[in-house]
C-alpha cells in the first residue's frame, strides 16, 4: 500500500546577524533589535516609540494601541521567499480614505529588510530597489496621474493609486517610521508582469519598494496565529436607522447593510452615535443568500456581499443592470461572482497592470492578448451584506471589458484608483452545485447555457426550423414590450451584446 510522502520540513529561522537589547526608556523593558537596518522600535509593554542611536536609545513619543485585524500573521513567524528565509520583526499599519492596510517588516538571512504586504486577504512581498534606483529623481506625487503610464530606471509602470494614508499604529522594530497621524501621499505603480513599485513620500527622498504578489501557502510560513479567522460572536449594535440588532463578522468590513430595513451603514466612524447610513429603497434580493458557501476552483468561498450596478455606454440613453457576489477564504481573500445576462464569470483584482494598447482597443496581460468588447459608465445602486471597502450607493467608475475566448479582464477607473481584474467565464449550473442550488438552476441559468444542448443531432430540421421562428417571434415581441426593470433586474436593452462587467469595483483593496 502506498504511503504519502512527509509534509516539508519548517524553512529553517534566519540566522541572526546582529542583536543588540537595551533597556526601553519608558519602562526599563528589554527592546531588542535584530537587524542593523532598524532604527525604531515599539515597546511591547508599555507602547514606546523609540529611536536607536549607536547604542543608546531615546523615546520619542507613544504608540497608539493596535488595530486588530485578526491577521493569520504575527512577530517571529518565519518564511522563505526566493530560497531565502525570513522572519517578521516589524509592523506598521496604515489608514487611508476607504480602509486599512498592515506591512510587515521581514529580516532575511543576508540580514537586509523587506516588507510583506497584507491587505485583505491579498500579499505583496516587496524589497528595497536595486542602488541605481535610489539615483533617480523622484516625482511629486501630484505629479502621478491615475491611470497615465510613466517609465522609471528604464520599466514603463501604470499609476494604479495615489492615496493620501497616514501611519494608524505599529509594533516592533522598524527601518522606517512615519509621524503617528501625520497625512502623506503613498503613489503605487504596476506592470504587466505583475510588478507593484510603492512611492512612500513619509520620507525625503521618498522610499521606493518593488516586489509581486505570494500567497501565504507559498511562504512555507511556520509560527502563524492557530486561528486566523475572526471568532463566531462578531461585534454587535443596533441599526442607526431602525434599532434592529447588526452583526459585523468580517473584521475588515468598512460597511454593512441592516437586514430589516436596507439602510446601507458606514463602520467606517466607530460604533454608536458616529455611525452613518442611508437609506435603500427597492431592495434587491440575491439569488445566491449571503452567507452561503461554495466551492469553486477548489476553493471555499462564502458569499458576505451583494450589490446590484448599472451601466451605460458613453451616446447610449438605455441603462443595462447586473449583479456581483463578493465571496472571501481567510487565505485566499476577497474575489467577485459576477452576474451578467451573457452569463456567470469568477474573477479577482489583479497585482499587476496589463498594459492597454495606444487605442484602447486591446490590453496585455501575463502574455495574453485580450480585445476590447466594450466601454460604459457604472454606478452602484444597490448593497446587500459586508465590504472591505466603503461602498456607497452611486460610486461611479469608468470601465472597459477585454476578452479572450474565456478568459476576461476588466478595468475599472475612478478619482484615486485604477482596477484591473481577471478572471473567467463558469457556467450556471457549476454556480449551482457549488452553492447546493440545484432547484434554482432555471433561475441562474443564463445565456451561456445551449437551449439546444448535446442532443441536436436527434432534432430534425423540420424542428430546428420551427425553434428559430418562435425565438425571433420572441425576440420581437420582448423588445417592443420588455417590462425588465435593470434597476432592480439583471437584463439590458434588446441591442446590447454585453449584460455587464466583468469585474468588481474593488477600492479599497488596491494597496498592493
Amino acid at each position: 500500500m502506498a504511503t504519502s510522502p512527509p509534509p516539508p520540513s519548517p524553512p529553517p529561522l534566519p540566522p541572526v546577524q546582529r542583536s543588540y537589547r537595551a533597556p526601553c526608556p519608558g519602562c526599563g523593558a528589554p527592546v531588542d533589535f535584530r537587524s542593523a537596518q532598524s532604527t525604531y522600535a515599539v515597546c511591547a509593554y508599555c507602547q514606546s516609540t523609540v529611536v536607536r542611536s549607536g547604542e543608546t536609545l531615546a523615546r520619542i513619543g507613544k504608540m497608539a494601541e493596535l488595530f486588530d485585524d485578526h491577521s493569520p500573521l504575527q512577530l517571529q513567524a518565519s518564511g522563505t521567499w526566493k530560497a531565502q528565509a525570513f522572519t517578521l520583526v516589524g509592523r506598521l499599519q496604515y489608514k487611508y480614505a476607504e480602509g486599512t492596510w498592515t506591512e510587515w517588516h521581514a529580516v532575511r538571512a543576508d540580514g537586509t529588510s523587506a516588507f510583506l504586504s497584507e491587505d485583505n486577504g491579498t500579499y505583496v512581498f516587496t524589497t528595497p530597489p536595486s542602488a541605481q534606483w535610489a539615483q533617480r529623481a523622484i516625482p511629486m506625487a501630484e505629479q502621478f496621474r491615475v491611470g497615465a503610464t510613466t517609465a522609471i530606471n528604464g520599466k514603463t509602470f501604470s499609476v494604479a493609486s495615489n492615496q493620501t494614508v497616514s501611519l494608524l499604529s505599529a509594533q516592533g522594530e522598524l527601518p522606517r517610521l512615519p509621524a503617528l497621524g501625520e497625512p502623506f501621499a503613498m503613489v503605487e505603480l504596476r506592470n504587466a508582469t505583475g510588478e507593484v513599485l510603492s512611492v512612500d513620500y513619509s520620507t525625503r527622498p521618498p522610499s521606493l519598494s518593488i516586489g509581486s504578489a505570494v500567497l501565504l501557502d507559498d511562504l512555507q510560513l511556520v509560527g502563524l496565529h492557530a486561528e486566523s479567522v475572526k471568532d463566531e460572536k462578531g461585534r454587535q449594535f443596533d441599526c442607526p436607522s431602525c434599532g434592529a440588532p447588526i452583526t459585523v463578522q468580517l473584521a475588515s468590513s468598512k460597511s454593512i447593510t441592516c437586514g430589516a430595513c436596507h439602510s446601507l451603514i458606514d463602520l467606517t466612524q466607530g460604533i454608536g452615535a458616529e455611525l452613518r447610513h442611508a437609506t435603500q429603497d427597492e431592495p434587491v434580493q440575491p439569488l445566491i443568500p449571503l452567507g452561503l458557501t461554495g466551492k469553486l476552483q477548489g476553493v471555499d468561498w462564502q458569499v458576505v456581499g451583494f450589490q446590484h450596478r448599472m451601466g451605460m455606454a458613453p451616446g447610449d440613453d438605455e441603462q443595462f443592470g447586473w449583479e456581483e457576489y463578493l465571496l472571501f477564504n481567510a487565505k485566499r481573500g476577497f474575489v467577485f461572482l459576477v452576474d451578467s445576462t451573457e452569463g456567470w464569470s469568477l474573477v479577482k483584482p489583479t497585482t499587476g497592470a496589463p498594459e492597454m494598447a495606444a487605442s484602447g482597443k486591446s490590453a496585455t496581460y501575463l502574455g495574453s492578448r485580450y480585445q476590447l468588447k466594450e466601454s460604459y459608465n457604472a454606478e452602484t445602486s444597490y448593497v446587500l451584506g459586508e465590504f472591505y471597502w466603503q461602498v456607497q450607493r452611486g460610486q461611479k467608475t469608468s470601465n472597459r471589458d477585454f476578452s479572450s475566448g474565456k478568459s476576461l479582464l476588466s478595468m475599472e477607473q475612478s478619482v484615486q484608483e485604477v482596477t484591473w481584474s481577471v478572471g473567467s467565464n463558469i457556467d450556471s449550473a457549476l454556480v449551482a452545485t457549488a452553492f447546493k442550488l440545484e432547484g434554482k438552476k432555471d433561475l441562474l441559468k443564463r445565456s451561456d447555457a445551449s437551449p439546444l444542448g448535446t442532443g441536436i443531432a436527434g432534432i430534425t430540421p423540420k424542428t430546428i426550423l420551427w425553434i428559430i421562428v418562435i425565438l425571433v417571434v420572441l425576440v420581437i415581441v420582448f423588445s417592443n414590450s420588455s417590462n425588465c426593470d435593470p434597476n432592480v433586474e439583471n437584463c439590458s436593452s434588446s441591442t446590447r451584446t454585453s449584460g455587464g462587467s466583468y469585474g468588481g469595483f474593488s477600492s479599497g483593496g488596491g494597496h498592493k
